[in-house]
C-alpha cells in the first residue's frame, strides 16, 4: 500500500533516476581489464587427478620372469643339459583348482601318480597354496630331471583372481623351508 504521505516524483526525477541507474558502458582500456582463469582452473584440476590416479599404479612391485625360448633362438636361463629330455612343467589355474602337467603327462589328484583330474583342487572353495608348494617339492624329490630343472610356465583362465596367480608363483619358486623349487617364472597363454 501506498503512503498517503509521500509525493509521486516528477518527469525530470524519474528520467534522472533512470540515466544513473543504466550500466555505463566501459572505457576503451577498461575492456580486457579482466580475466577469466575458471576454465584453465578447471584443465588443471583435471589434469592433476588424472596424474594422482596414474602415479598410484607406478609404485607397485614386480616379480621377475623369463619367457621360454625356442632352442633356435638361442640359449634361456634354464640350467639344464640339452641332450636330456625336458620337463617343462606347467601350472594350468582353473576355477576348479591347479592342473600340473609335465612333458611325461598330467599329474594326477595328490601329485602321486600320472593321471586325469586336478592335481591341486581347491579345498573348501579356496585354492590351497600350501599343498602346491608340497606337490612341487615332491616332484622335485621324485622326478630327476625336476630336481635339475628351475623354470615353470603358468598359464590361468580368465575367471582366477590376479592374486591368485601371484600366490601360485609363490607357491611354485621356494618350499616352507626357503629351498628354492622352480625359480624361473613364465607366463603361457591358455590355447
Amino acid at each position: 500500500m501506498a503512503d498517503p504521505n509521500d509525493t509521486p516524483l516528477s518527469a525530470s526525477q524519474r528520467s534522472r533516476i533512470r540515466r544513473l541507474g543504466a550500466p555505463k558502458e566501459p572505457a576503451p582500456g577498461d575492456e580486457a581489464g579482466e580475466l577469466n582463469i575458471i576454465p584453465y582452473l578447471d584443465i588443471v584440476m583435471n589434469i592433476i587427478v588424472f596424474v594422482v590416479s596414474t602415479l598410484s599404479v607406478v609404485f607397485m612391485s614386480t616379480i621377475d620372469t623369463v619367457a621360454p625360448t625356442l632352442p633356435e633362438q638361442g640359449k634361456g636361463r634354464s640350467t639344464q643339459d640339452m641332450t636330456t629330455k625336458a620337463l617343462n612343467l606347467t601350472a594350468l589355474i582353473t576355477s576348479e583348482g591347479v592342473s600340473l602337467k609335465t612333458s611325461d603327462g598330467n599329474l594326477a589328484t595328490g601329485c602321486n601318480s600320472f593321471g586325469q583330474g586336478i592335481t591341486v583342487p581347491k579345498l573348501d572353495g579356496k585354492y590351497d597354496a600350501n599343498e602346491l608348494t608340497r606337490c612341487a617339492s615332491e616332484l622335485k624329490k621324485k622326478n630327476e630331471r625336476a630336481a635339475t630343472e628351475t623354470q615353470v610356465t603358468i598359464t590361468a583362465n580368465p575367471d582366477v583372481d590376479y592374486q591368485y596367480v601371484v600366490d601360485a608363483m609363490d607357491a611354485l619358486r621356494q618350499d616352507k623351508e626357503g629351498k628354492s623349487l622352480f625359480t624361473d617364472v613364465a607366463f603361457g597363454v591358455a590355447r
